[in-house]
């Protein structure tokens, strides 16, 4: 008897030494930190920030065909005979032409298309970011279940403890027989494996959000109070319809397909007649025999003007133009189809919260009748008129109940962050916390 009595005390200071260990080297984390360490650490926002940054380049570029473009050269060569040109250039010490659009018809259209790919590049990046605070709420809310069990399961396991030593206590006193010892210590078991499964759950978490934000696994401590409160969703409420309005994703979808229809204008445009503006300087050498075969001859050459061009008979551009019509009308319907689905989502989800939070009062009320007959089971425990078999199963089924809540409470809150997701207001309530 002393010996098991030591041996749960050793096992008690091992487990408080092991978690006053634990807080010692944690980290906590509150969730407004959380987010903001993986937005700036994710691998996606900086993928779509690229992918922004190359949108506005692509812009750029279109735009500065308008700027005049120099190029200084030279094609220095001997000449035999007649200058021959070099790379379509006459030979020469210093070679200075300059280019620019003027007027191009085309080109305006796929400067326009540029522009809107940019801003549909910015709503894909903000989409991209709601993924990733998603990704970390959802994360930080389970491992904050996780937590929260562990700690009433440990004092289950107390519980369980203190209950072997009652019954090893009746079976010297000859109250219950050897096979109760044997039930004690499998509750006490069964208390130790569900500790190990929490605690696996939570370590899988962990490392979750140790590669979302950067931060170690092991220092890794989240904050309850610092989550916001979910707001209530109304059945009256038309989520769908803002979520199609405002969703990232469908207004990228839609400036995208914009963006197709500007080009494929642009491809029809490449028809139209074009001016550039031309200029070329040159200084040319006498070794290249341009005083032999020309009257006159001067070192220092220029000239500036316009050039114009009138397509005419370019079946392959117009194959191309309806080709580019054809992957305008493709987009449209792509982002049609986006916002259809983001609407049907966003009300399945509406009404998965509604059911979900039904679901809640229901195992809340079962938790706390499940609550009462333990209390009263104890009770009885305390006056002798009740077994501790009666306590063990008014305990299980409280433990039973209590999880039962905290996994509706987990999906409901699953459920309510996806449909703020949708509706595009999930970041500005993350952002909410402490």
């Amino acid at each position: 008897m002393t010996s098991f009595r030591t041996r749960c005390v050793q096992c008690l200071a091992l487990a408080i030494g092991l978690s006053a260990a634990t807080s010692l080297w944690a980290e906590p984390v509150t969730l407004k930190r959380a987010v903001d360490l993986a937005l700036g650490h994710s691998a996606t926002t900086a993928m779509a920030a690229a992918d922004e940054h190359r949108a506005d380049a692509a812009y750029r570029e279109a735009r500065d065909s308008y700027v005049p473009l120099f190029v200084l050269g030279s094609g220095l060569g001997k000449s035999w005979g007649f200058p021959l040109s070099l790379e379509g250039a006459a030979p020469s010490v210093i070679n200075l032409t300059t280019q620019s659009t003027l007027f191009n018809p085309s080109l305006q259209q796929f400067m326009r298309a540029a522009r809107t790919e940019t801003t549909a590049a910015s709503l894909q990046t903000k989409d991209r970011r709601e993924q990733v605070v998603q990704d970390t709420v959802l994360s930080y809310l389970e491992l904050t279940r996780w937590q929260q069990q562990i700690e009433q399961l440990r004092q289950e396991e107390a519980d369980s403890l203190r209950l072997e030593q009652a019954v090893e206590a009746r079976i010297k006193e000859g109250v219950d027989s050897e096979a109760e010892r044997t039930k004690a210590k499998l509750v006490t078991a069964r208390a130790k494996l569900r500790i190990a499964e929490a605690q696996g759950s939570a370590d899988v978490l962990r490392l979750k959000l140790a590669n979302l934000t950067g931060l170690p696994a092991s220092t890794i401590e989240t904050v309850a109070d610092s989550i916001p409160s979910l707001p209530n969703v109304e059945s009256e409420d038309d989520a769908a319809a803002r979520a199609a309005a405002s969703n990232p994703s469908v207004k990228s979808a839609e400036e995208h397909a914009l963006a197709q229809e500007l080009r494929a204008r642009g491809e029809h445009r490449a028809l139209w007649p074009s001016i550039d503006f031309a200029g070329q300087y040159a200084l040319l050498a006498k070794y290249n025999n341009y005083d032999q075969f020309f009257k006159t001859f001067q070192r220092h050459n220029g000239t500036v003007g316009v050039v114009m061009r009138l397509p005419f008979l370019n079946f392959s551009q117009k194959a191309r133009a309806e080709g580019a019509d054809a992957e305008a009308v493709k987009a449209r319907q792509e982002a049609r189809a986006a916002k259809e689905q983001v609407s049907a989502e966003t009300l399945r989800l509406q009404r998965s919260v509604q059911q979900l939070a039904a679901a809640r009062e229901v195992a809340d009320l079962e938790y706390q009748v499940a609550q009462g007959g333990l209390t009263a089971a104890e009770t009885k425990v305390q006056s002798n008129t009740g077994s501790f078999h009666e306590l063990e199963d008014a305990r299980t089924q409280a433990r039973e109940r209590r999880n039962a809540l905290m996994d509706v409470d987990l999906q409901l809150g699953r459920a309510r962050i996806s449909l703020l997701r949708a509706t595009g207001e999930l970041e500005k309530w993350a952002q909410g916390g402490n």
